[in-house]
């Protein structure tokens, strides 16, 4: 039988309800503006029914109910959707980070403006031609020595500029990682306390939001995956590895790199394997630091480093004012004093390997010359030896494009005595060393009788730089260059002696085995004339193709950059709009919430009030 104050525990529980569920919009409209909040509903039903006790069934049709309960405080989240979003926020903050970083480089290379190293290099070619004319005068000389100065200075200070960018890159990536092992930390501390709170058979939203929030947060640096299968393991993966496994969180470390001096790489900490990211800030940063900055020092390393070395090679058979000779006009450091270029690259103290930029054959070769032999030459790649294959009816020149054209890190030109040349490039790996010829190889006659460079066909005569003296093995009369000291474009600068002295500036050349004369300018129209000639070795053939190569190549990957950030904000802000349409708080709708729940507290008063005056009435009023 149904007690007869039943009623007033019906009341109550009405006011409870509608109580808590007035708390929680309360709770929805304080944190309106809360990042990552998500709207939470109180869903009510009714109380279980009261049956009387004794008997199989009801008394009469129906059950006496016993009024509302909250069962559950819900969120109103798209948890497809959320995944969706993690899986769409390493995209957009990869090509964010693009964007910015390509828009500095097109800052620094200032292309085509006359403050760049092109407008530079263009007034020093008209200095040259100007002391052309005017030989025998010290003011053309003067004015070829100011325009270098400005123009050595302007590489230096691009190569100080890029560099500072790879720092930065750098210091962003030791950031990055600090902060996805705080976020990796704080998911699994959230972890821990949801399944406390989901033991204790509560609903804990907030921490539910906060966690998510991370996700996303974390989400940004690394191409992350999340599992939710397992409601007492949540966990986060990045490419198939386990971030975070419940309230277990695995940490990065970045470590001195060995094959990239300066720089750090990030590892695994408890397995000490390299993380490989696929999308987000960190691989962004990695990418820029060691691919596009990195290829932009080295092509103007390249650059720098062919300048001198073309320059110096005119200059030193040329004759100054004061009649000296032999002299570079610009600086060229060798890495290695040894004279054959052995070095210690072990750091054994035992010489063990060669570090040659430039080997040069003994014999005069015609551009345009049949060569009537075929073989096969074998040079250094990037990953695996490159093969040239050269036949009978090739000429030296087809063979020198073929060399330059095969992706080897090594290039060919025929230099201006009219011997093939072959110099080292910058090395696509890290752990090899920039402008170092590593492998040369011909198993026919071009490189070996016909060029005069080496010294015998096949593997008798291959050059090598992984052992010492290996230009011993080269043709008796071949000439060849050590290797120069790292980033050319760093400590590029005027011979001393030309700076002491401008007169030593070369503007004759020898005729008929006399030395050059005053009113000779044949040395400084040699000069002069690079600016046109195809002398950029390799697919690059002349100075104003590298400049006008490297201002689109800057501007093309910058513009990449922009459109994919831009299609990938416009994609994350549509989610995130769709998003704030199920989860976020919508105070008209919260009001009307507030509204009807008022009323039905209200109403569950009223009905405790009604119940109160017939309890009275039985109690007070009726009997004796």
């Amino acid at each position: 039988m149904q007690s007869t104050f039943s009623g007033i525990e019906i009341g109550k529980r009405g006011l409870l309800a509608h109580n808590r569920a007035l708390t929680t919009v309360g709770h929805n409209v304080t944190n309106s503006a809360t990042e990552g909040y998500s709207r939470q509903r109180a869903e009510m039903s009714a109380f279980h029914p009261l049956t009387r006790p004794g008997l199989t069934r009801p008394e009469r049709a129906g059950q006496l109910g016993q009024g509302v309960e909250v069962t559950r405080i819900a969120r109103v989240r798209d948890l497809i959707l959320e995944d969706r979003i993690v899986g769409e926020a390493h995209k957009e903050a990869y090509w964010e980070e693009r964007d910015q970083y390509m828009l500095m480089l097109e800052q620094i290379y200032n292309e085509p403006t006359e403050q760049s190293i092109r407008g530079d290099l263009d007034r020093f070619w008209d200095a040259w031609q100007e002391l052309s004319i005017h030989p025998d005068q010290m003011a053309p000389r003067e004015a070829v020595l100011e325009r270098g100065k400005s123009l050595v200075q302007n590489i230096n200070e691009r190569y100080t500029d890029l560099d500072r960018i790879r720092t930065m890159l750098e210091d962003e990536i030791t950031g990055a990682v600090s902060q996805v092992n705080d976020l990796a930390n704080e998911i699994a501390g959230l972890n821990e306390q949801i399944r406390s709170a989901e033991a204790a058979g509560d609903d804990p939203n907030d921490l539910y939001d906060r966690r998510d929030l991370l996700v996303e947060r974390l989400g940004q640096y690394a191409n992350i995956s999340t599992d939710r299968r397992d409601p007492d393991e949540f966990r986060v993966n990045i490419g198939g590895f386990h971030l975070i496994q419940g309230t277990i969180a695995k940490q990065f470390v970045t470590e001195p790199d060995p094959n990239n001096a300066g720089y750090s790489r990030v590892l695994w900490e408890h397995t000490g394997e390299e993380v490989q990211f696929r999308g987000g800030r960190l691989a962004a940063f990695l990418e820029l630091r060691d691919d596009d900055v990195r290829g932009e020092i080295q092509n103007l390393d390249n650059m720098a480093v062919n300048f001198t070395d073309l320059v110096n090679e005119i200059h030193r058979e040329g004759f100054g004012r004061n009649g000296r000779t032999g002299r570079d006009f610009f600086t060229e450091l060798p890495f290695v004093e040894n004279t054959l270029g052995n070095y210690d690259l072990s750091g054994d103290g035992v010489l063990d390997s060669s570090l040659i930029f430039r080997l040069s054959g003994a014999n005069e070769v015609n551009q345009d010359e049949q060569i009537g032999l075929s073989g096969t030459i074998t040079l250094a790649g990037a990953r695996q030896p490159i093969e040239i294959e050269y036949n009978p009816t090739d000429t030296v020149g087809q063979v020198v494009a073929r060399i330059n054209n095969s992706g080897a890190e090594v290039v060919a030109r025929v230099d201006r005595n009219n011997r093939i040349s072959l110099k080292g490039t910058p090395a696509e790996e890290t752990g090899n060393r920039d402008f170092v010829i590593r492998h040369v190889e011909d198993s026919g006659e071009f490189l070996v009788g016909y060029a005069g460079l080496l010294g015998a066909s096949g593997a008798d005569g291959v050059f090598t730089w992984e052992e010492p003296d290996a230009v011993v093995g080269l043709n008796a009369d071949a000439d060849f260059a050590v290797a120069p000291q790292e980033n050319p474009s760093a400590w590029i600068g005027i011979n001393p002696e030309i700076e002491q002295e401008p007169a030593t500036i070369a503007a004759a050349l020898s005729r008929q085995g006399r030395d050059g004369e005053i009113g000779d300018g044949g040395a400084a129209e040699a000069i002069a004339e690079l600016r046109h000639q195809p002398v950029m070795v390799g697919q690059i053939s002349t100075f104003d193709d590298y400049f006008a190569d490297t201002a689109a190549s800057i501007g093309l990957r910058g513009e990449q950059a922009r459109n994919h950030f831009r299609t990938h904000e416009l994609r994350m802000k549509e989610l995130h709009d769709w998003r704030d349409s199920i989860s976020g708080v919508n105070m008209d709708e919260e009001l009307s919430q507030m509204i009807k729940f008022q009323h039905g507290y209200r109403a569950a008063s009223r009905f405790v009030t009604e119940i109160d005056r017939m309890l009275d009435t039985i109690i007070n009023q009726m009997g004796v």
